[in-house]
């Protein structure tokens, strides 16, 4: 079994990231990412069993820091309106500062097999669910539709971020992620209110 703690852990989840957003996930070797890290290749599976393995575990370490840090955010917040301006400021925030991590999670987790998709999906899960727990609280507090589907008003929510981020990703002009924030939030929550 794989250590899944410490600072080299966390060294070597920094340096796979930087390293699949430069090469590409399927051009990386665990080598890359060990030259990355500075250590030593064998170092590498102490902690991982592959690089399938490196990659479901920097995206399950990455969400439930997004998730937890999130939650935090969402505490602070008055009501569902609130939190869904907070959930998208967020969003876009945290990707606009990582600019590899949003690399890697916009494109090199897109074309991975099933085995990784299965890997990935329970944490993404976590935020859907904060997602529509936000979206079914603006109904109890009838800011939003009383007949809004929460599921596909979750899969809007999170398809509109999740394309202004990816859009962002492959653009070649550069610009501020952050920027799209209010535009988003707008066009967003008058679909979800009350009229």
């Amino acid at each position: 079994m794989a250590k899944r703690s410490g600072e080299k852990y966390h060294v070597l989840i920094d340096s796979a990231v930087k390293t699949f957003a430069r090469t590409g996930y399927h051009r990386t070797r665990v080598a890359d990412i060990a030259r990355e890290a500075g250590v030593a290749d064998g170092t590498v599976y102490i902690y991982f069993e592959n690089k399938e393995d490196i990659l479901v575990s920097l995206f399950q370490e990455l969400m439930i820091s997004f998730v937890d840090n999130l939650y935090c955010e969402l505490v602070q917040c008055q009501n569902a309106t609130e939190k869904l301006a907070a959930i998208i400021k967020y969003h876009l925030s945290i990707l606009a500062d990582n600019p590899d991590r949003a690399r890697v999670t916009q494109i090199e987790l897109r074309q991975i097999d099933q085995v990784i998709n299965e890997g990935i999906s329970k944490p993404l899960l976590k935020y859907f669910q904060l997602i529509e727990e936000v979206i079914e609280e603006g109904k109890m507090q009838r800011l939003y539709r009383q007949n809004l589907n929460t599921r596909t008003a979750r899969k809007v929510v999170f398809g509109a971020i999740d394309e202004v981020v990816t859009c962002w990703v492959l653009s070649s002009k550069s610009y501020d992620l952050t920027a799209l924030c209010e535009p988003v939030y707008d066009l967003l929550v008058r679909g979800l209110q009350e009229v």
